[in-house]
């Protein structure tokens, strides 16, 4: 069975991704084609606008046939860790190839540029990984720089890469006629534009931004030794004595971030920093965390059914139910999944909590079930059928 890797956030899923699912079956033909998806948080450092099981219900419903989870440890790391955590769970999945989007759409280019290390600059220079990535490769845009890494951690498997060209840049700020970028998206959401042509999602009525949490960040480093504050995760080369001046001084979270912002510290360096403070991530915990061994499965069809079969019979580790995740993660998934329910009114965090502990979403085509569609609608209600059901 020839399977086909997408690394994904789909914050939200957009008509851009439609194209990209599309030409990744043009360009590969798989049998099935798997996602490896971003939770609540994404990799820039903010909550998702829309949960992780809308988003992956939502790529299963346009193309995809597997979505598993991206655990939040390297979703909420720099590019290197990220591509590190995405291939890793490709690998696990035993995909044959691999197809992402690219600013330059030249994979001879990218595989020459990802033989280069980056760490003596890293360790000599008081720059950010992005200027780094300057010095070593000239300007170079985010999903290029995404797929070095990728490149990187493919070496010396039997993985392909391929590329497609993106259609848009992904700092995008405006909508686009053809394919408008996830940031132009969420900009025109925040500022109550019109976005809904360029999604299928229906997004929830309530969608919370970072700034909502900057009370809790506030208090924590305001009332944090900094001792303690230096034993948490990405809290490095002083950067909490900046963070907690900040903090006094600042009453608004956008004025936090942009007072916080250096040639050091990008913002997405700086958000990512401020998720592990509120999730109390500790050096300690990462450095002892176990290797990914296990997939977390959030949705599928019939052909991945099929897939996470034949998975299975390779001795791949699948969880479809939240005690199967090793403890470690699971620990970590389900703090995240508090600390997203943060913002929201009570009846709405009681469930993002409660969905966090629940089975995967099976996708059906509704031809085969029309007869059923009372009964699973109740039963998706009450969050009380294994697996859920959602038909086509």
């Amino acid at each position: 069975m020839r399977s086909c890797g997408i690394v994904c956030e789909y914050n939200p899923f957009h008509n851009g991704h439609i194209h990209h699912i599309e030409e990744t079956r043009k360009k590969t033909n798989p049998d099935v084609l798997v996602c490896v998806m971003s939770g609540n948080f994404v990799q820039r450092g903010e909550p998702a606008i829309v949960d992780k099981w809308q988003r992956a219900q939502c790529a299963v419903e346009h193309g995809v046939d597997v979505v598993f989870e991206l655990p939040f440890l390297y979703a909420l790391q720099s590019a290197n860790y990220f591509a590190h955590g995405a291939i890793s769970a490709l690998k696990l999945a035993k995909v044959n190839d691999i197809v992402f989007g690219s600013e330059s759409n030249n994979i001879d280019v990218l595989h020459q540029l990802s033989s280069i290390t980056s760490q003596e600059i890293f360790r000599t220079q008081e720059i950010s990984p992005a200027k780094a990535y300057e010095h070593l490769y000239g300007t170079l845009n985010a999903n290029d720089i995404l797929g070095i890494n990728y490149l990187k951690e493919l070496e010396g498997s039997d993985i392909t890469a391929h590329t497609i060209q993106r259609t848009n840049c992904y700092h995008e700020e405006h909508l686009n006629q053809r394919f408008s970028s996830a940031t132009s998206i969420r900009k025109a959401i925040a500022m109550k534009e019109a976005w809904q042509k360029e999604t299928p999602m229906q997004l929830q009525e309530e969608i919370h931004w970072m700034k909502e949490y900057y009370p809790l960040i506030q208090m924590l480093l305001l009332t944090l030794p900094s001792e303690r504050l230096h034993e948490l995760f990405l809290m490095d080369e002083g950067i909490e004595y900046r963070l907690i001046k900040n903090a006094k001084k600042c009453m608004d979270y956008d004025s936090f971030i942009q007072s916080s912002i250096s040639k050091c510290y990008t913002r997405s360096k700086i958000q990512r920093t401020l998720i592990h403070l509120m999730m109390h991530t500790t050096k300690v915990t990462v450095d002892t965390m176990p290797t990914m061994d296990t997939l977390r499965l959030l949705a599928y069809n019939e052909k991945g059914r099929n897939y996470l079969k034949w998975l299975k019979q390779q001795e791949v580790k699948i969880a479809s139910r939240f005690n199967q995740i090793p403890k470690p993660y699971r620990l970590m998934e389900y703090k995240a999944a508090c600390l997203y329910s943060y913002p929201f009114e009570d009846d709405i965090r009681k469930k993002i909590m409660q969905k966090e502990l629940s089975t995967p979403i099976f996708i059906k085509k509704r031809e085969f079930f029309t007869s059923l569609i009372p009964l699973i609608s109740v039963a998706i209600i009450r969050h009380g059928i294994t697996p859920r059901l959602v038909l086509l």
